[in-house]
């Protein structure tokens, strides 16, 4: 029975790829790749002469049925721009409908933007939380970390270079002022990996460029300044309030001031708020 081989392929320097990708992208009868292009510079660079047929998000569903036709005669070979296919492209629709036509499916494991970027992050870590590319929208974003605030296990995150800006800033807005690795252009000429807090990270990257991997530490379990910091933001918000600030304003003031994250401190405004009518209530 044919086999589908789902392979690895480097994340930048072509060095990275391995001695058995290599030999099972020659001894295929096919390789499905995410861009031809991509894959046809990495099989130039090591003299492999096996076609190529294009399977990506735009032209997946047209071509599924040609790619298991093909399995029937042949040993495929599946590949993405870089790094494990499956991960943020439909690699894992092609896998899925091929077990369930009853085709084998072999992994040749390979280079990970992911992994490699945990390797170098400086962030201790036993288990993590990989968000993948986070919502384009500043409003998904936020509501996508907000639910993760409070996880002690690190994030990674993939991001483009025109977003990494705003994403660092939501990621200030939601988490706090926390340590962060950003990992560019891993493995390649200009790699560069910054350590530091994420207020850094701002200033530092100005105009990025390449690909980008964020790991970003999760939450202290038990922070030592935590009572300190929220008896801080309880008399900031309380001033605040009687100066008739906006609660948007009033929260990103004590966040800044205190480093405590969004959520918390919207949760002790929302409180301040129930508190300060008790109050009114009472004196009448």
């Amino acid at each position: 029975m044919p086999t589908l081989f789902v392979i690895g392929t480097p994340i930048g320097n072509l060095e990275d790829i391995t001695l058995r990708a290599l030999r099972v992208l020659k001894e295929v009868g096919l390789i499905a790749a995410e861009d031809t292009r991509v894959t046809r510079r990495l099989l130039s660079h090591f003299d492999i002469h096996t076609r190529m047929f294009s399977y990506n998000d735009n032209n997946r569903v047209a071509r599924m049925p040609k790619l298991l036709s093909e399995l029937e005669i042949m040993d495929v070979a599946l590949v993405s721009d870089a790094g494990m296919p499956g991960v943020n492209d439909p690699g894992h629709q092609l896998v899925q409908a091929a077990r369930e036509a009853g085709f084998g499916v072999v992994p040749v494991p390979g280079p990970s933007a992911v992994t490699t970027a945990i390797s170098v992050a400086g962030i201790p870590l036993q288990q993590f939380t990989y968000l993948g590319f986070l919502p384009r929208r500043k409003a998904a974003r936020l509501k996508l970390l907000e639910s993760v605030a409070e996880a002690e296990r690190p994030l990674v995150i993939l991001e483009t270079p025109h977003r990494l800006r705003a994403a660092l800033a939501d990621l200030r807005e939601a988490l706090g002022n926390r340590r962060i690795s950003v990992c560019r252009e891993l493995t390649k000429l200009h790699e560069e990996v910054f350590r530091g807090a994420i207020s850094e990270a701002i200033e530092h990257f100005t105009a990025p460029r390449g690909e980008i991997t964020l790991v970003v530490e999760g939450a202290d379990p038990t922070p030592k300044d935590d009572a300190a910091s929220e008896e801080t933001a309880q008399q900031m918000l309380h001033v605040l309030r009687g100066q008739d600030a906006g609660s948007r304003d009033a929260v990103s003031t004590v966040m800044e001031a205190t480093g405590l994250a969004r959520n918390r401190v919207y949760a002790l405004w929302v409180a301040s708020e129930k508190g300060d009518g008790i109050k009114r209530r009472t004196t009448k």
